[in-house]
């Protein structure tokens, strides 16, 4: 895996580390939860024969500071809206990878004039993740959910145990987590894994962003988490979705519900991918999101 020099951008109260590659029309490529920019070095490496492409740390994730909480996923859109300002990029397309599909919708929402696409990869759809109290077994109550921080942080099956592998550095833990449900088709070569797992072990922000995930609703209709802020109407950028029918983080059907959602949304189904397509087929993943940018 090629490797990009981590640079840095201070936003205000902030600084963002990001990783930079290739000329042309800028792609900016936002990461999901319990990763950062380094899971999207072998997309940088393919794209960045075409385009500059652009991968940010967000706020809480890999080499970016986290010197105030948040509430939202818009917060981090704005993190990164300023982001771009400092940059000097006026016009790109987004890529976002699940939790960094939502950021992308809030940045095409507040940006209508400067993003061109947007593309979202397995993407938390705008209705946001629901998660649900647990009963004696562990098992989900789906007629309660989950409402606050402090309850989301107390999660027993979720959340506390990946708090416990961040705050004791237990690779193994999170090499289970993700082979179970994201590396469960293909894992990545050992040493891309292993900086794999660094990235994973130094998010700051765990509960924020369950919290976000949770509270996320750009739709005009409330959910049981979260009153619609009706934002999806302000986007005008084409919106294209690339899922795949083996997703086990985000079920194929949350993209079905999605792409109805999304005015003049577009749904690109991949048949033989689960939630992380970069390491099931790269091939076809990257072949897929090359004619999404350049459409």
């Amino acid at each position: 895996m090629k490797q990009y020099e981590v640079k840095q951008i201070s936003i205000g109260n902030e600084t963002l580390a990001y990783r930079a590659g290739g000329a042309g029309e800028t792609v900016v490529l936002i990461h999901g939860n319990m990763s950062s920019s380094v899971h999207w070095q072998t997309t940088m490496a393919y794209l960045e024969g075409r385009y500059h492409v652009v991968a940010p740390d967000l706020r809480g994730f890999g080499e970016s500071t986290y010197n105030s909480r948040f509430d939202s996923l818009r917060e981090l859109a704005q993190d990164l809206e300023r982001f771009l300002d400092e940059a000097g990029i006026d016009t790109c397309t987004l890529v976002g990878w699940s939790t960094g599909g939502g950021v992308a919708l809030e940045m095409a929402a507040d940006l209508p004039k400067r993003i061109k696409k947007a593309i979202l990869v397995e993407s938390v759809p705008p209705t946001g993740y629901p998660m649900f109290q647990k009963d004696a077994t562990g098992q989900p109550i789906l007629s309660e959910l989950l409402k606050t921080k402090e309850e989301i942080e107390n999660d027993p099956v979720q959340v506390a145990p990946v708090l416990a592998a961040y705050a004791s550095g237990d690779r193994e833990m999170m090499r289970a987590i993700w082979n179970a449900v994201i590396y469960n088709m293909a894992q990545p070569p050992v040493a891309d894994y292993e900086q794999y797992l660094d990235a994973m072990l130094r998010q700051k922000n765990l509960v924020d962003i369950d919290y976000s995930l949770l509270t996320f609703n750009m739709t005009d209709e409330p959910t049981g988490s979260a009153e619609g802020s009706g934002r999806l109407k302000q986007i005008q950028c084409p919106v294209t979705l690339i899922h795949g029918k083996l997703d086990l983080v985000v079920p194929y059907a949350w993209a079905e519900g999605a792409v109805a959602a999304i005015p003049g949304a577009k749904l690109v189904t991949l048949e033989t991918t689960g939630h992380s397509p970069i390491t099931d087929d790269p091939e076809l993943f990257f072949a897929t999101l090359e004619q999404a940018i350049a459409e």
